[in-house]
């Protein structure tokens, strides 16, 4: 496997970011480019484990082992073959994904792990600057059809593994633009778009038809829907945000993270806005409530629009440096600190607070009143939700211009498709559908990503489209030949 003694040789190496008063200036990504000789040597270190637990931390079962020894030896096309083999769009991943691979690496156990994720993004970078990628045709179509629902991961990963078993497949969005929260979601600091379109026209010439601008359930009717296709999959995600019901919640510059992030990422599109319903953290003193990712690329775009300050509130206490006791490798530390490129443009967080109401001036938000708190922790040591307790005597007052809730997303939307169609939810209130068939319980729709399993992660969405494709495309011929997560397991 590569350099047998590759990670004794060269210590750990990932991209690094721009300066930081050069990228505020700017939308563009935050990274510097990684040469291919940097590259070679990070899959050097890809050690002969003999049981790589990072194929099993990948959700797509990525052949890490195998590309990196590929890269090591020059065979970089023969290596982004074997990316490509389980993972639709490397470039996504390479981006925005958290790496769970890196984290259940063999060599993490006492050493840091092998730079998996920048070297999935460097192979397909390189792929698209050598002409490596291109279009790939079904022999033969089967004449089925399917309808698409979203144009997020899952919808796009199973969008081109249909088409390219024969299918003809339409993806339909309700946006102007292809990409669900990959286009609107996730700023272009962190993913340029340019990416999204450059697959969008691999996508094209193999036969994928795009529709957007359509809110299926509303401008086409579930009932259209079901009579001009074979099999409908809904991939629409999890869209419904978790509120925060507080006094002063309705006040003018209480919004949700997804009413202020596509907004930017229209601006940087050349879009036009009403300035009437603009939402800027210019000059303004930027509260964003919720830690995770979302919140983070809050906190980025603020400081890009010159924010007077910026604060990140979480409601749990601050995780560990390094993994948590009860999180040993090879599990993913989902409680560890982390500090994203945007944390480290500045901004203060605060952790173990609440959020108690907001204070207003002429119907604007003014203030936010909250409160330290004290958690109970079980055997393991991990803090109990929601048993935090108001600390006497912590109470604070901040000021608070723009509140922006990034506390993530609860369930899909039911209003429109999900309730015309009538398939069952789950208890949280997600499609109900399994991970082997991926069938909800009306025959020939079925489910993927966020809208089956909740708010989660690209890897996963990108995974479940791809399975839930399989399964589709069994259902439409009676068996399928398109590859699973298992083969590679």
């Amino acid at each position: 496997m590569a350099d047998p003694r590759g990670f004794l040789k060269h210590a750990r190496e990932t991209a690094s970011y721009r300066d930081r008063n050069e990228r505020l200036g700017d939308y563009r990504e935050v990274q510097v480019e990684f040469s291919h000789e940097q590259t070679v040597t990070q899959a050097a270190r890809c050690m002969d484990c003999g049981i790589p637990f990072c194929n099993d931390g990948c959700p797509l079962g990525n052949i890490i082992p195998d590309f990196n020894d590929l890269v090591y030896r020059g065979k970089w096309e023969d290596a982004l073959s074997r990316l490509h083999s389980t993972n639709n769009f490397p470039e996504f991943t390479g981006m925005v994904c958290p790496a769970p691979c890196e984290r259940s690496c063999t060599l993490g156990i006492n050493q840091e792990p092998v730079s998996i994720k920048q070297v999935e993004f460097e192979l397909v970078r390189r792929g698209w600057e050598e002409g490596w990628i291109h279009p790939v045709r079904p022999h033969r179509r089967t004449g089925r059809s399917v309808a698409i629902v979203g144009s997020g991961p899952a919808g796009l990963s199973a969008a081109q593994q249909l088409s390219r078993a024969g299918h003809s497949v339409t993806v339909f969005e309700q946006a102007d633009r292809i990409g669900g929260l990959l286009r609107y979601g996730i700023p272009d600091f962190k993913l340029e778009k340019d990416a999204i379109d450059r697959r969008m026209e691999q996508m094209r010439q193999e036969g994928v038809l795009f529709q957007t601008g359509v809110r299926v359930g509303v401008d086409l009717s579930s009932v259209e829907l079901r009579q001009s296709f074979d099999a409908v999959l809904l991939c629409m995600g999890a869209e419904a945000p978790r509120d925060l019901e507080v006094p002063g919640r309705e006040l003018d510059g209480v919004h949700y993270a997804m009413e202020f992030l596509p907004q930017q990422n229209r601006r940087v599109a050349g879009d036009t806005l009403d300035p009437s319903a603009d939402i800027l953290a210019t000059g303004r003193h930027v509260i964003v409530i919720g830690g995770g990712d979302t919140g983070s690329d809050c906190v980025g775009t603020s400081h890009r629009q010159g924010a007077a300050s910026v604060t990140s509130l979480e409601v749990l206490p601050q995780g560990p440096e390094g993994r948590h006791s009860a999180e040993p490798w090879p599990l993913y530390p989902r409680m560890s600190f982390m500090v994203s490129s945007s944390h480290a443009e500045g901004g203060t967080r605060r952790y173990a607070v609440r959020t108690d109401r907001f204070e207003a001036e002429g119907g604007r938000v003014k203030a936010l009143h909250g409160v330290e708190l004290e958690f109970d922790h079980d055997e393991l040591d991990r803090p109990i939700f929601p048993s935090g307790r108001a600390i006497e005597g912590t109470e604070f007052v901040l000021p608070a211009d723009l509140v922006l809730l990034a506390m993530g997303f609860v369930h899909p939307v039911h209003e429109g498709l999900i309730e015309s169609l009538g398939v069952d939810l789950d208890p949280r209130g997600n499609v109900s559908a399994d991970t082997r068939r991926f069938e909800t319980s009306e025959p020939g729709v079925f489910a993927a990503g966020d809208v089956r399993r909740g708010q989660s992660l690209v890897v996963w969405a990108q995974w479940e489209g791809r399975e839930a494709a399989r399964s589709v495309d069994a259902y439409l011929t009676g068996s399928s030949r398109l590859q699973s997560r298992s083969a590679f397991a």
